[in-house]
C-alpha cells in the first residue's frame, strides 16, 4: 500500500454503521490487513453506470481515501465526482445482503440497485 493521507468524508460521502461493521468483518475473515474497500463507478449496467465493490491494497495516484472506525474506503477521482453526497451502506433483507449506494446524483436506478443513470 502506498502511504497516503486518509481524509474524512470527501465531497460529503458517508459510510453507514452497517457498512463499517461489514467491511471490518470481511477484512477480518479474509485476514487482509491493510486492505481497503474500493468503490468504483463504471459505464455499463442496465441504467448507464454501475457500481463496483472490491477489496484492494493498492493506492493509485488519482485515488482518494477516507476512513471511519478503523476501516478505509478508496474511490478514484472520476468515480468520486459521480458519488458526491452519497452514502455507502450495507443492507440485509429477504432478497439477500449487499453493499449499496444511496446516490443523490442518480436520476434513476435499476431494480437490482447496482446501476444508475444521471
Amino acid at each position: 500500500m502506498v502511504e497516503s493521507e486518509v481524509l474524512e468524508a470527501p465531497r460529503g460521502i458517508t459510510v453507514s454503521d452497517s457498512a463499517v461493521k461489514r467491511i471490518a468483518h470481511l477484512l477480518e475473515q479474509e485476514g487482509s490487513e491493510g486492505a481497503m474497500l474500493r468503490v468504483t463507478v463504471s459505464g455499463g449496467g442496465c441504467s448507464g453506470f454501475q457500481y463496483g465493490f472490491s477489496f484492494d491494497d493498492v493506492v493509485n495516484e488519482d485515488d482518494r481515501l477516507f476512513g471511519r472506525d478503523g476501516v478505509t474506503v478508496v474511490i478514484d477521482e472520476m468515480s468520486l465526482e459521480l458519488l458526491e453526497g452519497a452514502e455507502i451502506d450495507f443492507v440485509e433483507d429477504l432478497a439477500g445482503s449487499a453493499f449499496s449506494i444511496k446516490n443523490p446524483n442518480a436520476s434513476s436506478s435499476c431494480g437490482c440497485g447496482t446501476s444508475f443513470a444521471i
